[in-house]
């Protein structure tokens, strides 16, 4: 298994070779590292490289992607996110123990919080809805990546209207957090969300808009009709 990881590493640095690389870092408040490939290359390696590895256990599978979260590349990372959508419908409920620990070690940025949660996460809370109140402990953890996880996870089932109380219990939680990108993260599970219950949402924001960061606002409000927009906006 670790040649393959080898091959992909030697296939990441001779794509960033032969294209012009971009400059990604400028999208990040925080240090990156970046062999500065587009998406689109790293989702074509990350699906040719899948085919050596889809028959192998799941095990081995969550082995390889760690290894891969471990370089602390984004490249790499995006690669382990596009391995475990593939991998999602073999996942079990005990699977959420290394989701909790990967988080903790491994994200450091909001590219590779949404890559994951977005997906993964979101896809297995649908598969085992049972579990989504763990996100209440996510919402209140002191690492800031995983209060983000904590609306991120249901940012693609919210789209669905599931969850949809649970949207309002997460965003409730993180309606003071300081930190921006947990205010974007619930931000945009809310946006999300008024798709299936515009009302509901626009009553939250009402509700708290006095003390609602305006960030936050932003996002929620983003999709409803320039009305509602300006009494949201609208300071008391």
């Amino acid at each position: 298994m670790k040649n393959i990881i080898e091959t992909i590493r030697k296939a990441l640095k001779s794509e960033a070779r032969k294209t012009a690389t971009i400059d990604t870092q400028r999208w990040f408040k925080e240090k990156i590292k970046t062999h500065g490939l587009r998406a689109a290359s790293v989702r074509k390696i990350a699906k040719t490289y899948f085919a050596e590895v889809k028959d192998l256990s799941k095990e081995q599978q969550f082995d390889l992607c760690e290894s891969l979260w471990q370089s602390g590349y984004l490249e790499e990372s995006g690669i382990a996110c596009g391995w475990m959508c593939r991998i999602c419908k073999d996942l079990a409920p005990k699977d959420w123990i290394t989701f909790d620990r990967w988080i903790d070690m491994y994200i450091t940025n909001w590219a590779a919080c949404d890559m994951f949660c977005g997906d993964t996460v979101g896809a297995f809370l649908e598969m085992y809805p049972q579990c989504v109140r763990k996100l209440r402990t996510w919402a209140k953890s002191k690492n800031l990546w995983k209060r983000r996880a904590a609306a991120v996870s249901l940012v693609k089932p919210a789209r669905k209207g599931l969850f949809h109380e649970d949207v309002f219990v997460l965003a409730e939680i993180l309606l003071l957090d300081s930190e921006d990108m947990v205010q974007k993260g619930y931000g945009w599970l809310l946006k999300e969300a008024s798709n299936f219950d515009q009302q509901a949402v626009f009553q939250f924001i009402m509700k708290h808009k006095s003390v609602m960061p305006r960030t936050a606002l932003r996002y929620a409000i983003e999709k409803m009709p320039k009305k509602l927009k300006e009494q949201a906006m609208k300071k008391t």
